[in-house]
């Protein structure tokens, strides 16, 4: 496992200087752990068309709902976000690559 700082993205709608509603991301850095997305995790979300690529693991208090995060630069969408069977003050957030069309 590799350890290294990423972005957890949050969206929220805001005004802008004349009232047009735009998204807004809202990033928070936190440590995590960087994992392989487990074989059954990959066949399964592919029967739904999803195309998970990354895990990672951060503590659960630090997860608040987001639905994008950033590693090194490349950002992911939220597949599925749910607690570490093991450890169950561990979050786990399974990602697939944000695509130019996605």
């Amino acid at each position: 496992m590799q350890s290294l700082k990423i972005k957890l993205i949050a969206i929220t709608i805001k005004e802008d200087d004349i009232g047009n509603q735009v998204p807004v991301e809202i990033a928070t850095e936190v440590w995590a752990e960087e994992t392989g997305v487990r074989q059954s995790e990959f066949y399964n979300a592919a029967v739904t068309g999803l195309k998970p690529e990354k895990t990672f693991i951060i503590w659960a208090n630090e997860y608040s709902g987001q639905t994008k995060i950033e590693a090194d630069g490349v950002k992911y969408k939220l597949i599925r976000a749910f607690n570490n069977p093991a450890k169950s003050e561990m979050m786990e957030l399974v990602c697939e690559r944000v695509t130019a069309d996605g």
